[in-house]
């Protein structure tokens, strides 16, 4: 995965590590930085959130501005915007580099914003109570201020359909954080009898509507046909499914440490293998879930799944021209349907 997103990164010209750096960098966000540094010694899921931005090893905080980024390249300029090609560096417009920018500070923001904690649930092991309360604040803000960024980077964009775009993405995204969290509660009680199809839609809210309407706007900032912004928006929805998919299978499918791994009831193979076993044998096996799941249809299938997204996904790259940009998001997608 490290080595497909840095082989992209150079077919779309600079490290996407760099895209949010002007605004990571501001005086503000600096401020933000020294005053996160104050729950250090706590549990505060801040604090995770913050090293994930400098220690990533995975290279996902970028990857939603890398794919924007590659399937404006493998698009290139259409027929009507051919008059605007001096405003393109590496085949990319400025409008559609604003548009990755933007797309990260939106991940980026909702990350920060999911490491609110519940006062009412913390332990005296998390940390004092004035510091846990300091970090939701942080959150909360910081969250704000990034979110506010990109909705105004959003305006000067001055292209109605993507502001409703992106402004619709932003929706589905709370309402799929807001499922999330209904059910945090209950996040290893399942108390509802969810399915793969409830699965998929939740999915969608909360992992592949951004990327896939960010995909169908940058292809809206060029000017391509209504048939190239939905094989757009058909690759960054089926390659996230993919990329989810992937996430919820490797404490299955890893050789090591798979014991130790945590992992979701919610996630793919567990409902997967809640179907496929019914659903009171599946609560009678709670307590053995991993090792059950292990030995059960639910991976496979779950893995069947992924590389079925991950083919919708590189079919409807079809409609684009051959390039190495077109070949890094397909690298992209190999790389999240690959399986030990």
């Amino acid at each position: 995965w490290s080595q497909v997103v840095s082989e992209a990164e150079k077919i779309v010209g600079y490290p996407t590590s760099f895209m949010s750096l002007r605004c990571l960098l501001s005086d503000e966000l600096s401020n933000i930085a020294m005053q996160v540094r104050k729950l250090v010694g706590t549990k505060h899921p801040l604090l995770d959130t913050a090293r994930g931005f400098v220690y990533d090893s995975r290279n996902n905080l970028q990857m939603r501005g890398l794919v924007v980024l590659l399937i404006s390249k493998a698009a290139g300029p259409s027929t009507a915007e051919l008059s605007f090609q001096h405003d393109m560096v590496s085949g990319i417009y400025s409008s559609q580099r604003s548009l990755a920018e933007i797309t990260e500070l939106i991940h980026t923001a909702f990350l920060v914003h999911r490491g609110i904690v519940n006062i009412g649930e913390l332990k005296s092991c998390d940390g004092p109570l004035k510091d846990m309360q300091f970090g939701n604040k942080m959150a909360v803000l910081s969250g704000d201020f990034l979110l506010a960024n990109a909705c105004t980077s959003l305006a000067q964009l001055q292209n109605t359909k993507v502001v409703e775009l992106i402004s619709s993405a932003i929706g589905d995204l709370v309402q799929g954080i807001y499922y999330e969290n209904s059910k945090s509660s209950e996040e290893n009680c399942l108390t509802d009898d969810i399915g793969i199809s409830s699965w998929k839609e939740q999915v969608f809210l909360s992992h592949s509507a951004l990327l896939a309407k960010s995909c169908q706007a940058a292809m809206e900032l060029a000017k391509h046909s209504a048939e190239i912004q939905d094989m757009a928006f058909q690759y960054g929805k089926h390659m996230s499914m993919s990329h989810k998919l992937h996430s919820d299978l490797q404490p299955f499918v890893k050789e090591t440490s798979s014991d130790t791994m945590a992992f979701s009831l919610n996630s793919a193979p567990a409902i997967l293998h809640q179907e496929f076993r019914g659903r009171e044998a599946w609560l009678k096996q709670i307590r053995e879930l991993q090792e059950a799941i292990k030995a059960g249809k639910g991976v496979t299938s779950a893995i069947d799944l992924c590389r079925c997204h991950g083919n919708r996904a590189l079919a409807a790259l079809e409609r684009f021209p051959p390039s190495e940009a077109r070949d890094a998001l397909a690298n992209i997608v190999y790389a999240v349907t690959r399986f030990p």
